[in-house]
């Protein structure tokens, strides 16, 4: 088949313009012809980290990442950087691998330095971190949670094995009759309630007529309270308690011996005197009562008064000798 002028023209121009689109995007990803640096940074794991991936530095995109390889033979992974020229930070700093999302996804930051250390340049290996992502967060959290929850499991295990051994035959038996002696008890309550319930309502009328006496009573209780109040109830209780400490003050003296009653009660002799001359009087009004003439002597016509003689059986001679 021969081509045409045309076709040859066409293919021509067609080669052109993809040669020109390669070579573009070549230039513009080559660091030689942009404002920019290469970086290396080495992981043991670098998570799904792909080229093209961004580059930050405090949350502002300053690259990406352009290629990862092995290192060597030891498995090692070297990360490709392209940074750009505009911010300079010691070689010191470091390449933090990051999660990027929940779901998945990894980025890299750059944790600047400026300890006054030389600055970075092109060529050089940054040092390198991992900061965990939420899924391996939850991980180091749920391990000693489950370790814990495992040995619960167990514990639990143990402990109802040695439960089913305390539970012989015998012990579930008892165990049962317990139970069901239980649930007579309650359904005794439940009968007790039952008849209770019904003697409220055989009795509401007098329950409720009693109510309302206690409520006339208390009433009127307050009216008679509110009555003695106004009727100077209070200042009575008063003078009533002033008097009995009037009274107490008196006692009070008279158990220690002060005044005459006091010296009365304390007094021993005293008392034996008193008791004495009681005695005395009553021989004397026993004396005049048989024996008057001792003490009046009525004289008629001048006749000469008889001198008195003692009787033999006089109490007065008896309680002289």
């Amino acid at each position: 088949m021969k081509l045409t002028r045309e076709i040859k023209t066409a293919i021509i121009v067609i080669t052109g313009i993809l040669a020109v689109v390669f070579g573009l995007s070549y230039l513009k990803s080559s660091p030689f012809f942009e404002n920019s640096k290469t970086l290396y940074a080495i992981y043991d794991n670098v998570g799904g980290l792909q080229p093209g991936t961004q580059v930050s530095i405090n949350g502002l995109e300053v690259g990406n990442v352009t290629d990862i390889r092995f290192k060597d033979t030891s498995g090692k992974l070297l990360v490709t950087l392209t940074i750009s020229d505009d911010f300079e930070f010691s070689k010191n700093s470091i390449a933090e691998l990051y999660d990027t999302g929940i779901i998945g996804g990894k980025g890299i930051q750059i944790k600047p330095v400026f300890n006054g250390g030389a600055t970075v340049q092109s060529g050089d290996t940054l040092k390198t971190d991992t900061k965990p992502g939420i899924t391996e967060l939850v991980q180091q959290k749920l391990t000693p949670l489950q370790m814990k929850v495992e040995g619960a499991v167990s514990h639990a295990d143990s402990l109802l094995l040695k439960f089913n051994d305390i539970l012989d035959t015998e012990t579930r038996e008892e165990l049962k009759k317990s139970i069901a002696g239980l649930s007579q008890v309650v359904g005794a309550f439940n009968a007790s309630a039952q008849k209770l319930n019904v003697l409220l309502d055989d009795n509401k009328e007098q329950l409720d007529n009693s109510l309302k006496n206690v409520d006339n009573i208390t009433t009127n209780f307050s009216k008679l309270s509110d009555s003695l109040a106004s009727a100077g109830l209070a200042e009575t209780i008063s003078s009533f308690q002033s008097t009995v400490d009037k009274l107490n003050n008196v006692l009070g003296k008279i158990e220690k011996g002060e005044g005459s009653l006091g010296k009365l009660t304390q007094d021993e002799k005293l008392y034996d005197n008193l008791n004495s001359a009681s005695r005395e009087l009553d021989l004397l009004l026993q004396d005049f009562r048989l024996n008057p003439k001792r003490y009046v002597n009525v004289s008629v016509f001048g006749k000469k008064q008889k001198e008195y003689e003692l009787p033999e059986d006089d109490p007065a001679a008896k309680n002289q000798n």
